[in-house]
């Protein structure tokens, strides 16, 4: 037996060093998305973010943030003297992650901080943006989140350049290790695009960019293919993907590019390791140039080289002006990245050298540019914004705030900042709902009590209801009652006819005690839970009821669970297992593995079953269901695609039948552990006490108003 090369060292702290657990058995559901962001990763268990950043002197911080932008370090000059371009690029890369397809990534974690976004193609250099940034989060520590001061900042550069915004929400928590739960693709290279069906259009949901390492598309074009009217498909594919139409996307790329320069001044071979991949002695600095000075002129990120726009550090019209008022060609940069520039450019539309020489160069567009121009629905868009400065600073405002804040969730889970007090529908507006007194909620209960509706009936409602929320971006949930408005009462999982007998009920009542649907809807739910185990489900009443006219249909497709394993449903089979759809439907929800165990067990007790599967007991809330899954008296065989039988040891005779959701308690070695707990005898009063516990953390995990 061979020595070990260090006899002290037996932990697998390195990746790959060892033979780890998915080695030896790669479809191992893994369970870790459940277990992220605990206090042991956390230096600030103790900190409650929300009501520091209330204390926080906001404009002092901008105005901290207006001297920095224009302090230009030698060690990474401020192109132009003004760092502003810079951190709009920053604070656009922070938050345009986001998509709508699981409504993951954006800004409202801190997460660019961290691999593999801090080390993505796409975020070259931005490693130096957030260390200029760090003298003013070290001035205002624990009152600021990185989180907040990654968007702060891009709002502050727009203002100082004299552009328009809807201001800064503040009250972000920063997260402390990298994400586990975000899927970015199963490229094993940058830049690699095998993301793909048939079409452009058929990118692999829920991803919203064209290649790894990317935010939204190749500049230069589908592949570094520079085909306008190609890349304007890969444009809107995207930005629809993150939640934008035609008229903001052109808003915001006319508007970004409005400021700043790309950089391409060398070949990109000069370019050495990104900060993940990069030599100690950098201290966590990445992409070291060694083209000439690798600064300022001589810098090298994207490859493509050269300003938008004749005053790269002023809002104005320039961008769309010089875009209509030249014919392009397409060329090379010194890098070898295809790039546009004017015919016959006029020595008034020159540029100004990035560091304030004498020197004058030729403005340049990238494909993706171009494609405004070519695609004849962005065009219209473009002519319209030329020919009206006012709306087109108008719509980027409001499209740059959706950027920003699409993440964040409602209003309600605002909480303070400087932006206007302005609604609009992606916010998912819902009226302030009564808050019941107890005489009130008791006499709701007894009108639900005397109702015909089963404990099946209201408890499915309400999870129909509820668990919509996710977690990513804080949209869906209970409040609002949406469940009884287009689209999501025609949603096949949601038993439309079934809902719509509940509703019809819950509506009268509502009216009745002068109450939301929404909390007769969750109030129910507590009536049956205590009629199923004798104990008492408290319920905070306060929810609205949303409008349909104030309910983006679209939108909200997009919370349309296609599986939903607590409910035992799936629309057809997928490729990714039933359990693993189950799994990450539960880290949406906030779920620890315990939660999520005692939920499955409990609503099964409960007979919710959308096949009928996994259904053992007689509708009484105990610990049953585990002790029948655990039960060494049958043997299971499976019977089709999720579905199981058992059939008893003895007799041969089949018994009962299980899905892969419900199997997996079993099977599973740590969920296993956690329900052997629960089917203990000494357990039963803390399995009611945990289902009770975890069931209301569903019901009110969009109640942000709680908090």
């Amino acid at each position: 037996m061979s020595e070990s090369k260090c006899p002290f060292h037996g932990s697998t702290t390195t990746p790959n060093l060892g033979t780890q657990n998915k080695d030896w058995w790669p479809n191992q559901l893994n369970l870790e998305i459940l277990r992220q962001h605990s206090d042991r990763s956390n230096p600030l268990p103790e900190l409650n973010y929300k009501d520091e950043v209330k204390k926080l002197d906001l404009e002092s911080v901008k105005e901290d943030i207006k001297v920095m932008l224009k302090d230009s370090k030698e060690w990474w000059p401020a192109d132009y003297g003004h760092y502003g371009p810079f951190f709009i690029r920053m604070t656009w890369h922070a938050a345009g992650t986001y998509r709508t397809g699981d409504g993951r990534g954006g800004a409202a974690t801190g997460a660019q901080r961290f691999a593999p976004l801090n080390s993505w193609p796409d975020n070259g250099n931005l490693d130096k943006a957030r260390r200029l940034l760090w003298p003013i989060k070290e001035k205002y520590g624990n009152k600021l989140s990185w989180a907040d001061l990654l968007v702060l900042v891009g709002n502050v550069a727009i203002e100082d350049m004299g552009g328009p915004n809807h201001g800064t929400v503040m009250g972000r928590e920063d997260i402390w290790q990298p994400e586990k739960d975000i899927y970015w693709g199963a490229e094993d290279e940058w830049l690699g695009d095998k993301r793909y069906g048939d079409t452009r259009q058929s990118l692999e949901n829920p991803l919203a960019a064209v290649q790894m390492g990317l935010i939204y598309v190749n500049p230069q074009g589908p592949n570094g293919n520079p085909d306008p009217a190609l890349s304007a498909q890969d444009v809107r594919e995207t930005f629809k993907r993150m939640a934008m139409n035609d008229e903001e996307t052109v808003a915001l790329t006319a508007g970004g590019h409005t400021f700043g320069k790309a950089h391409g001044a060398g070949d990109e071979a000069l370019v050495e390791a990104e900060p993940e991949g990069a030599p100690m002695e950098l201290m966590g600095l990445g992409w070291k140039n060694k083209f000439a000075s690798g600064l300022g002129v001589d810098t090298i990120t994207s490859g493509i080289e050269g300003p938008w726009t004749t005053n790269p550090i002023q809002w104005d019209m320039g961008y769309l002006e010089l875009l209509f008022k030249y014919e392009w060609e397409c060329k090379k940069s010194p890098a070898g990245a295809w790039q546009w520039h004017p015919i016959n450019c006029a020595a008034d539309d020159m540029v100004p050298q990035v560091d304030g020489s004498d020197q004058k160069v030729l403005p340049m567009m990238t494909t993706a540019d171009m494609s405004l121009k070519f695609d004849p629905e962005y065009k219209k868009i473009c002519e319209r914004f030329l020919a009206n400065p006012d709306e087109f600073g108008e719509t980027f405002a409001r499209a740059w705030f959706k950027l920003l804040h699409r993440d964040m969730g409602p209003r309600s889970n605002y909480t303070t900042g400087d932006y206007k007090d302005v609604e609009y529908i992606w916010q998912d507006p819902t009226p302030t709902g009564k808050i019941l007194t107890s005489s009130e909620e008791q006499s709701v209960r007894e009108a639900i009590s005397n109702s015909d509706l089963s404990v099946k009936e209201m408890v499915r409602t309400a999870w129909s209801s509820a668990s919509t929320f996710r977690g990513s971006d804080n949209r869906g949930g209970a409040n609002g009652s949406r469940i009884r408005l287009s689209p999501q009462k025609d949603w096949e999982v949601n038993n439309p006819k079934e809902l719509a007998k509940v509703l019809s009920q819950y509506e009268i009542i509502a009216t009745n005690h002068n109450t939301s649907i929404a909390d007769v809807i969750i109030i129910a739910a507590a009536v049956a839970i205590e009629k199923a185990c004798g104990h008492k489900v408290e319920v905070t009443t306060g929810r609205g009821d949303a409008s349909q006219e104030n309910t983006d249909i679209d939108s909200f497709n997009l919370l349309k669970p296609k599986a939903c394993g607590f409910r035992n449903y799936s629309e057809k089979e997928f490729a990714v297992s039933p359990e693993e759809i189950l799994l990450d439907k539960a880290q949406l929800l906030g779920l620890t593995p315990s939660e999520l165990t005692v939920l499955v067990g409990g609503m099964r007790a409960l007979g919710i079953s959308h096949t009928g599967d996994g259904i053992w007991t007689n509708g009484k809330l105990d610990n049953s269901w585990f002790k029948i899954l655990l039960s060494m008296d049958v043997e299971w065989n499976v019977t089709g695609y999720n579905s199981y039988e058992a059939k008893d040891r003895n007799s041969g005779k089949v018994v009962r039948t299980a899905s892969r959701t419900d199997l997996v308690f079993g099977s599973n070695s740590e969920l296993r552990a956690i329900a052997e707990v629960y089917a203990q005898n000494d357990n039963n009063e803390k399995f009611i006490s945990d289902f009770i516990k975890a069931w209301n953390k569903v019901m009110n995990a969009d109640r942000f108003d709680l908090a």
